[in-house]
């Protein structure tokens, strides 16, 4: 297949998406004639930088392909790690390129006003002749599972909260709730106070309060969330940045830690399995992602896989939210089914929500349908080629897949799938990971669980 004349071979291609062409083997095919010596370097808070080197074409009849894979690999490094300074050295034509799209008016404006939010910085494209060094660093995350802890975890449709007693769960609670398309900041935080006291009701005291939430969590501050997405941005300063640590205030807890769902979710394999290097994905309304290091360490990024390109297709579906195409939210999440149900012609109400949709999917292939099941396979057939792709960034060992997309035999399906094509296009990769779900252990760890252990007393 010939993509911004890049000519690309797939051998496992969807069933429901022929059209699907996965940026790993795109990068492959565009490296292999690719000479000229690029750098890329973002840096992000405390001086923290990720550092890249590369090669382009840097020839009149490659330009598209070279300023295509430049902005998907700063797409990539931006979303996966944050940061709100990019460094160009080696081309200055791509830095031109870089600067014109990664403004506030240009076609990554999306990108660039959300990473302004996250770090409270202008958004700066600087041309370099000698990159910055890589600087990184790690922090120990969570286990923490001694005295009476709240853990509380913030999904898009429903808030769970436990009761933590020296590690065990003495009581928790799951309670569907509407923040995404909420406009009145005082709803959230309600809900996040009632469930903090609810949990509160069930010990002697409390000790420390962990938060697992979907978003970008800086110093236990929300920086940009989903939850929040309807909440005018100018409330945000005062109503939403601390809305986690105001909430425990008011339950008489100073001892907060509030972590990204993804991470927490990673952390919770990882206490299961007792294991590290573990990335984790949870597929639900949209893509979440965390991932713990081979020490058992969170690097500070913001593992917002949901905007990671996975496709290079120029057909392939938008996300209405962030403008772009291509991106994970739209392949592994229940977006992702509901596309590839209406693919294979399955019809929707309009009077449905998404969750519904879903769960029609669900019963259709309880009810033995072959397009549901094409549906799954599909996904396997994205995960599996996206999972060598996300090996190259993090280098795991694990993956821990849940959401409700992972859910009963539609989360079979796509593992047996992936691994399929992983065994078939990625052997080597296929040896140094292994996928699975939640076992009865993950569950009694639980996201909540685990979010309690956040906290140091």
């Amino acid at each position: 297949m010939n993509v911004y004349g890049v000519e690309v071979a797939i051998k496992n291609v969807p069933v429901l998406d022929k059209e699907f062409v996965p940026i790993g083997k795109f990068n492959e095919a565009f490296l292999k004639t690719a000479t000229k010596p690029v750098g890329i370097a973002v840096e992000r808070n405390d001086g923290q930088t990720a550092v890249y080197t590369t090669y382009i074409h840097g020839t009149a009849d490659k330009k598209q392909a070279d300023t295509y894979y430049i902005d998907r690999l700063c797409k990539t490094v931006l979303w996966m790690k944050g940061g709100y300074k990019i460094y160009v050295s080696g081309d200055k034509a791509v830095y031109e390129y870089l600067k014109q799209t990664y403004a506030r008016d240009g076609a990554r404006a999306f990108d660039v006003e959300v990473m302004e939010l996250v770090y409270e910085k202008g958004f700066v494209v600087e041309y370099c002749e000698q990159l910055p060094k890589q600087n990184e660093s790690a922090q120990p995350v969570g286990r923490h599972l001694d005295g009476c802890r709240i853990g509380f975890d913030a999904g898009g449709s429903d808030r769970k909260v436990s009761a933590v007693i020296d590690g065990k769960s003495v009581y928790s609670e799951e309670v569907v709730w509407s923040p995404k398309t909420t406009t009145d900041p005082s709803y959230h935080y309600n809900e996040i106070l009632s469930a903090l006291r609810t949990a509160a009701a069930h010990m002697p005291r409390v000790d420390a309060i962990g938060v697992s939430s979907a978003g970008i969590q800086i110093s236990n501050h929300t920086m940009h969330a989903s939850l929040f997405m309807s909440v005018p941005r100018e409330q945000w300063d005062e109503h939403v940045k601390d809305m986690y640590i105001r909430a425990a205030r008011q339950v008489g807890v100073e001892k907060v830690a509030v972590a990204n769902d993804g991470d927490v979710t990673a952390l919770a394999g990882a206490m299961s399995l007792n294991a590290n290097n573990i990335l984790g994905i949870a597929m639900g309304t949209a893509e979440a992602a965390g991932y713990v290091d081979s020490s058992g360490n969170i690097a500070g990024w913001i593992n917002e896989l949901a905007f990671v390109p996975v496709d290079v297709s120029p057909d392939a579906m938008m996300d209405e939210w962030a403008g772009d195409i291509g991106c994970g939210v739209k392949y592994f999440s229940q977006d992702g089914v509901i596309k590839l149900a209406q693919n294979g012609g399955l019809v929707f109400c309009d009077c449905h929500t998404p969750a519904e949709k879903l769960k029609m999917v669900q019963k259709m292939l309880l009810d033995g349908s072959k397009l549901a099941e094409n549906v799954y396979t599909s996904i396997g057939v994205y995960l599996g080629h996206t999972l060598a792709f996300y090996h190259e960034l993090y280098g795991f060992e694990h993956v821990l897949l849940l959401g409700r997309v992972m859910s009963g035999r539609g989360g079979d399906i796509i593992i047996e799938t992936a691994n399929e094509v992983l065994d078939d296009e990625y052997a080597s990769v296929a040896k140094q990971i292994a996928l699975s779900l939640p076992d009865e252990k993950f569950r009694r760890v639980g996201q909540s669980v685990a979010a309690a252990s956040l906290p140091k007393i």
